[in-house]
């Protein structure tokens, strides 16, 4: 593997949840401590496993990997670092402010902004004191800093006199309010990570556009900050046949596997060989920055990777397994069309479907938006999806389906400037670049967007709205708790007035149906249920959750998949006996729903014959 090749101090690995982030990092330091080096590994993500994938309990403390020698392990919780931060800062004003204002500071304090930098102060340690961590030839880290917190621990001046004056809109500089002290520490730290003979990071993406443009999109981010020596590791790539070698496969033409001399795995089954040619048509389209990175194929197992064989297992190739017995590949939950029946006896409605990227989020709204509307129902469907993926996803048009598009580009822009207009106005130079960089944001998106969406939702109480992307939880309380909307509308109007507020429609669930999509894998579970828990202090309960591109629900007959469908079952029995109180599951395609037929054929689950494979 490239990336391990002449490897530095430190390895960072980043990507978007589910591509198997951990894996590859736990992978890593299994091979650099079995060819003789002391390695630490260290997690930094919130739905960390690495204790669950070597079997052994770790936690915040650095634990040796007895079954290898050389290889030490830990993990930072973000949430305790998190709790025990905002308690740092919060803690000297409980009882001397009033605590309506104390709550208000604890919320702005308990969103990703803060988790991430309380984390990188755990951290800062293993990057900048050298008496500590000198015992180790390589420290890995699964889950890199993103590009904007690392801006933020640039920024020049007092985040705390920033923050105190009000200058700040509710969003990142908050959590640095507490760091003052820490600024020569995280410089020092910043440094090592700019710093290409100590510092690699390693995107890890899956062969599918979402996630390659994402990848794109953090390579570009990082480099602009100094972390230019980048690696690309492509993982879970459907094998060209049973002695496909994961290092040096490249090829990205379905064509090709007729020259590799042996039969495909999914030689037999369609779902295998469509899907595997959408795959490689995604490598051969991505971004063009992603190109000039040194890139690594690793194909997909058919085992779960927990224990130390599937570790040592997952940078080589595998032979295809052995056609198994028949697998009961029977899953819980109801058909997507179930869904859709109990929306419409609703009548009307507003309909928001959440969830990581890279879920399928947008062809899941159209889905629900052009079923609601060949049903005779007047639908308004709208999405902060690039114009061109929703068009070539609909194909067409409906009498009763109306399509808007939300830029959040240019929500962004109008938000800054009247921000910037007012907020600023009255800054001097730097105050005015830490204002700046603190709208840069995601909250400040998300805030952004939300204001787009709220004017669209109003005309909820008449027709459907169908919303792909929403604001969670945590941005839904700042909105609140800053007055942005509820109290500051409430306030206006006084007592005696009735009024129903965005953030009122959205916690009534007789206007609002919130619907989380997720992928039956762990870590996207995880993240799904993380965002329910936002969710559910914001006031606001999902309606229902939707398991996407299910590979058990689609009865493959490819031995490789099948194995996979096994792999699924444990995650969708956990969705479906503790956090959906409705669940669907829509199998895995081996077309995409491409056009208005397709869309109303997976609401109705009677998909048509896979198109010929190009």
């Amino acid at each position: 593997m490239r990336f391990l090749a002449d490897a530095p101090r430190f390895l960072f690995f980043t990507g978007k949840g589910g591509v198997g982030k951990t894996s590859i990092a736990c992978a890593s330091a299994v091979r650099l401590a079995e060819a003789g080096a002391s390695v630490l590994l260290v997690s930094t993500d919130p739905a960390s496993n690495v204790g669950q994938v070597f079997g052994v309990s770790i936690g915040n403390t650095v634990t040796r990997i007895e079954a290898v020698p050389g290889l030490s392990a830990l993990e930072i919780d973000p949430e305790q670092a998190a709790e025990q931060y905002r308690e740092r800062i919060v803690g000297p004003v409980r009882g001397l402010l009033p605590a309506a204002e104390v709550a208000s500071i604890e919320e702005q304090l308990s969103g990703a902004c803060t988790t991430e930098i309380a984390s990188f102060n755990e951290f800062t340690d293993l990057l900048t004191d050298a008496a500590w961590t000198a015992a180790y030839d390589h420290i890995l880290f699964d889950t890199a800093p993103t590009g904007h917190t690392i801006r933020l621990l640039q920024l020049p001046g007092s985040w705390t006199d920033f923050l105190t004056e009000g200058t700040g809109d509710a969003s990142c500089l908050g959590p640095l309010s507490g760091l003052e002290k820490q600024r020569a520490v995280y410089a020092d730290a910043v440094a090592a990570l700019a710093d290409p003979d100590r510092t690699r990071l390693v995107l890890v993406a899956r062969a599918q556009a979402s996630t390659l443009r994402e990848a794109a999109r953090t390579q570009a981010e990082l480099a602009a900050i100094g972390m230019e020596r980048q690696h690309l590791v492509v993982n879970g790539i459907l094998p060209a046949g049973p002695h496909a070698n994961a290092d040096t496969h490249t090829d990205t033409d379905a064509d090709t596997d007729a020259g590799s001399g042996t039969p495909a795995d999914g030689a037999a089954d369609p779902l295998f060989t469509a899907i595997r040619a959408r795959e490689q048509l995604a490598l051969a389209e991505m971004p063009e920055g992603l190109r000039a990175a040194p890139t690594d194929y690793v194909e997909l197992k058919s085992a779960n990777m927990v224990g130390l064989a599937a570790l040592r297992s997952l940078l080589e190739p595998e032979a295809v397994p052995a056609p198994a017995a028949v697998v009961d590949t029977a899953v819980p939950g109801a058909p997507l069309s179930a869904l859709i029946d109990e929306i419409e006896a609703g009548g009307h409605g507003l309909v928001m479907l959440m969830g990581k990227g890279g879920v399928g989020k947008t062809t899941l709204a159209a889905v629900i938006a052009v079923s609601l509307a060949e049903r005779g129902l007047p639908v308004h469907l709208t999405t902060t999806d690039p114009a061109a993926h929703l068009d070539d996803t609909l194909v067409g048009a409906l009498p009763n389906l109306t399509v808007s598009r939300i830029d959040p580009a240019v929500e962004i822009a109008n938000y800054t400037e009247r921000v910037m207009r007012t907020k600023g106005a009255h800054l001097d130079a730097q105050g005015q670049a830490m204002l700046r960089e603190d709208l840069r944001s995601p909250c400040t998106e998300e805030i952004a967007v939300f204001q787009a969406f709220s004017r669209v939702s109003r005309e909820a109480k008449n027709t459907f709205v169908v919303m792909d992307t929403a604001p969670t939880g945590h941005t839904l309380l700042l909105l609140d708790a800053t007055g942005s909307y509820h109290r500051e509308v409430t306030r206006q109007l006084g007592d005696g007035i009735r009024l129903t507020t965005p953030m009122m429609r959205l916690q009534d669930p007789e206007q609002t149906k919130v619907i989380l999509v997720t992928l039956a894998e762990t870590t996207p579970v995880l993240e799904a249920a993380e965002l329910q828990a936002d969710l559910e202090r914001a006031g606001i309960t999902p309606w229902a959750w939707i398991v996407n591109n299910s590979i058990a629900a689609a009865a493959p007959t490819s031995p490789l998949l099948l194995a996979r469908a096994r792999n699924e079952l444990p995650e969708l029995e956990h969705v479906h006996a503790k956090r959906a109180p409705r669940l669907a599951v829509v199998p895995l395609l081996a077309d995409e729903p491409v056009g208005i037929p397709a869309l109303l054929a997976l609401a109705a689950g009677t998909q048509p014959a896979p198109a010929s494979v190009r």
